[in-house]
């Protein structure tokens, strides 16, 4: 049967559980075990999708059309697996599942509580991603030990150990061991309450992962070992990395992949580690030779993590370029007040990412101009196509006050609509596009060229969509519309201009999909654009000191 690890934080949350799983989840993938994982987050919300961003950060979408925590695209970039909407589970969804069987009858009139059919049900959950093609599930459970909405969690893992078997089950706890500068040490007794806190649900730990800016003596994971009631080798310390794509290796460093491979009895030779393919990904990223600055054009741009799968997909072409790519923040709604001055031409490339709501979309538009106008590689994501329609329409096409419906209900020309069908449908939500579509694209394209093939699928989280009634005056001003949802030929799905060094969208978040050891095609394109682009202006930076 599948072993299940679970993975638990304490004294302060942020502390990067969701980085420590999803670097084990390759480590084990890099044994030739077969891994999945999972996030048990405990807010009462049913899934992320409509939080606002500034509370949740990004909400990652799934191929199955769910809308899940942000860790879940670590995972997925880590272990390059393709997850699903059952690979997060919330309270919400917990309690919905059990109400809405109370109500059919299931429970034969009993009282329902939480011990046993919450508990129940969220080992369900976890039970149900150990299939037959599963060596290894990989469960974080969300908040920190001590948190009173994170209880019911904690007794149902409490329990998955006695119904799975011991040996089945790994008891992973993240904790910090702070340095306190004015002392010159390290401080253990936060690790020690958050062990308390964790045995007291009644959970022993296996292992021990400790958070901390530095190494620390063997004699402090002596004294962890011995107060916390685990083997030495079992302590772990996992120190501040230069990059996320580091961690594997400082936790294998640190023996973590072996301590839970034996207890798995995982540990025979024909689960040798090969870590050869991330060391040569650590090799890229360590030897950069050139830097391009691209500028996020966005609303939430005050909180990095709402676009944390771009972040990652434009760090990942970066590696394919050998350039370090340095991200300028730029707020949407001052965009129209510094097209004089020179901070948009003093970028390499632009990102316009997805979003929801008027604000911020009239800045979009101008920086969608500007690009266009000067040459500068900009690559636009779902609400960023929005953008760029709008834009084209009413600069180059001649319909002046285009807009999109969902910012401008009166607009005269509604380039960007609810399709027919969908015009009935008002709950909240309901009009959505959620998941993997597959579109076809031109052949001959640059999209196609950046591709390398013409049926390609990536995920969606939209409502509006490009209207068709407007495509031919469009296509009639010079805009290519490269790519269509395949199904009817109506939706369109990636726009360019060939005659410009890069200015591409598409209605999909390509983001999702990218990798570090396998760059999305569209944002490789956009920073070989940027290289050229700051190649053509300033020495690149090997050349430096042959230049003076």
């Amino acid at each position: 049967m599948s072993k299940f690890v679970f993975v638990t934080g304490g004294v302060s949350s942020s502390l990067g559980k969701g980085l420590t799983a999803s670097s084990l989840g390759r480590l084990l993938k890099s044994r030739g075990l077969r891994v999945t994982m999972c996030k048990l987050d405990p807010y009462i919300n049913v899934d992320p999708g409509t939080m606002n961003p500034f509370e949740h950060g990004e909400v990652f979408v799934t191929d199955d059309g769910g809308e899940t925590d942000l860790d879940l695209g670590h995972y997925e970039r880590f272990i390059d697996v393709n997850l699903h909407r059952d690979s997060n589970a919330t309270t919400g969804q917990v309690y919905s599942s059990v109400i809405a069987k109370e109500r059919r009858g299931d429970y034969l009139g009993k009282t329902v509580q939480v011990i046993p059919h919450i508990t129940d049900e969220i080992k369900d959950r976890v039970r149900r991603l150990g299939t037959e093609d599963v060596d290894v599930v990989i469960v974080e459970v969300g908040g920190t030990v001590g948190d009173i909405e994170i209880v019911p969690f904690l007794e149902a893992i409490r329990q998955f150990r006695r119904e799975v078997g011991r040996d089945n089950v790994c008891y992973l706890h993240l904790t910090l061991v702070p340095f306190l500068r004015t002392t010159g040490e390290h401080k253990t007794k936060p690790t020690q309450h958050s062990v308390t806190e964790l045995r007291s649900r009644g959970i022993q730990p296996d292992v021990i992962v400790c958070r901390s800016e530095q190494p620390f003596a063997d004699s402090l994971k002596q004294k962890i070992s011995l107060l916390c009631d685990v083997p030495t080798e079992a302590v772990v310390t996992a120190i501040d990395a230069a990059s996320i794509y580091e961690i594997p290796l400082v936790l294998h460093s640190e023996g973590l992949d072996d301590i839970v491979c034996r207890l798995f009895h995982l540990d025979g030779p024909e689960h040798e580690i090969d870590l050869s393919g991330w060391e040569r990904l650590l090799e890229r990223v360590n030897s950069t030779r050139d830097l391009v600055r691209i500028g996020v054009i966005g609303k939430y741009v005050n909180l990095p993590d709402a676009y944390l799968s771009v972040v990652e997909a434009l760090r990942h072409a970066g590696f394919g370029h050998h350039a370090a790519v340095e991200m300028e923040w730029i707020q949407a709604e001052e965009v129209t007040g510094m097209l004089a001055g020179a901070r948009l031409d003093a970028l390499d490339g632009i990102v316009i990412p997805g979003g929801f709501g008027e604000r911020g979309f009239e800045g979009k538009i101008a920086a969608s101009a500007y690009a266009r106008e000067h040459g500068i590689p900009c690559l636009g994501l779902c609400l960023g196509l929005h953008a760029m329609i709008v834009d084209y329409a009413r600069n180059v096409a001649g319909l002046a006050g285009a807009n999109s419906r969902e910012m401008d209900p009166v607009t005269p020309y509604a380039v960007i609509d609810l399709m027919d069908e969908q015009l009935d449908v008002t709950e909240k939500g309901g009009t959505m596009r959620l998941g993997a579509y597959v579109a076809r694209l031109t052949p001959g394209s640059r999209v196609a060229q950046l591709y390398r093939e013409v049926t390609v699928s990536e995920r969606h989280r939209h409502r509006y969509e490009v209207n068709p009634r407007y495509r031919s005056r469009l296509e009639e001003a010079g805009l290519v519309c490269s790519g269509v949802e395949s199904k009817d030929n109506r939706l369109v799905e990636y726009i360019e201009l060939p005659a410009h060094p890069f200015w591409i969208a598409t209605q999909a978040h390509p983001e999702f999909k990218s990798r570090p050891d396998r760059p999305h095609p569209l944002f490789a394109g956009l920073v070989e654009a940027a290289l050229e682009r700051a190649s053509a202006r300033t020495p690149r930076l090997y050349d430096l000191d042959a230049v003076g």
